[in-house]
């Protein structure tokens, strides 16, 4: 039986060893492989697609190894044979994913070069198709400036504290602090605040989360915040009982039992929706809704109310 290594990833030694006739090891079975990163900014955007492609095969958090902030294509091929070599004497194999966005220049051109005398390297290029697409229908020329969204553009900042903020006010802390939040959300346990509002943040937007239970007053302060700018977030009884009963263990259902009955969920909910009625949010439904749904949601409520005057970039 293999054994994880430290990256949480079982090895091809760990698999099979090598058989007493000397012959090649059998091939790791579906591994997810580790995806080297490679950009001329900060790499956020190659990130997010790896990401993307590897919860395809159910892999939510992938193995990445980035290379951020690239000046020439002697930075790119020692990065690149270095992780070569590890990945021969960790598997046997020479063949690894690289995912790159590096704008169009002699450094581009290098790489190009590169990678036609190594087809080992299975490289995916983000950002070129994506500019000559414009290009093509708009007969627009690119300026072809490296990093120029992160160096010029003070949106980048503006998710920065965006997203600090959010952290220091996850699940009710600093509720001094909620006039200040773009958004509110308000919840009972296990309705996706958390992840809705870090999702949020990665938008641009300062959240703050509220647990709601029915032995605990919510902060006063909350009765403070423009009601546009509140969200309460409501499950049905059904999903929120399966959803509780999941995430307790036998140990913890013995002792929280009320939590996860389905008698102490509806007083919860019930108590949760007076609140709401009371406060004068919106209530989302996020039944069996990816996080992303909900958030698109709020969203298009609350531009309605408080419209930006810019898109905010993905970088």
């Amino acid at each position: 039986m293999g054994k994880m290594n430290t990256a949480g990833f079982v090895t091809l030694d760990d698999i099979s060893a090598v058989p007493e006739d000397n012959t090649a090891p059998a091939p790791a079975p579906h591994l997810m492989p580790i995806i080297h990163v490679i950009s001329d900014s900060i790499g956020i955007t190659a990130q997010t697609i790896a990401r993307a492609a590897a919860s395809q095969f159910g892999v939510t958090n992938p193995l990445i190894e980035l290379l951020p902030n690239i000046k020439t294509i002697d930075d790119i091929t020692q990065f690149l044979e270095h992780h070569v070599e590890v990945e021969e004497r960790e598997t046997g194999s020479r063949e690894i994913v690289c995912f790159y966005t590096l704008v169009e220049g002699p450094t581009y051109d290098a790489f190009q070069e590169y990678l036609a005398h190594n087809p080992n390297i299975h490289a995916v290029d983000l950002m070129s198709d994506a500019i000559h697409a414009i290009m093509d229908v708009s007969n627009l020329q690119p300026g072809y400036e490296r990093a120029v969204l992160r160096e010029t553009d003070d949106t980048y900042y503006q998710r920065i504290e965006a997203m600090e903020f959010t952290i220091e006010h996850d699940d009710g802390r600093n509720p001094q602090d909620l006039t200040k939040a773009d958004i509110v959300l308000l919840g009972v346990s296990r309705s996706s605040k958390t992840p809705t509002s870090i999702y949020l943040s990665q938008e641009g937007y300062k959240v703050a989360n509220i647990p709601l239970d029915p032995s605990t007053a919510p902060p006063k302060e909350v009765f403070d915040v423009e009601p546009s700018r509140l969200f309460g977030l409501m499950i049905s009884p059904e999903v929120l009982y399966g959803i509780r009963q999941r995430r307790l263990n036998s140990a913890e259902k013995a002792v929280a039992g009320e939590y996860a009955s389905i008698e102490f969920i509806e007083q919860d909910l019930e108590k949760s929706r007076k609140l709401m009625r009371q406060l004068g949010c919106i209530v989302i439904h996020t039944d069996n809704r990816a996080v992303e749904e909900t958030a698109q949601e709020i969203l298009r409520y609350y531009e309605m109310a408080h419209p930006r005057g810019f898109v905010m970039p993905r970088l």
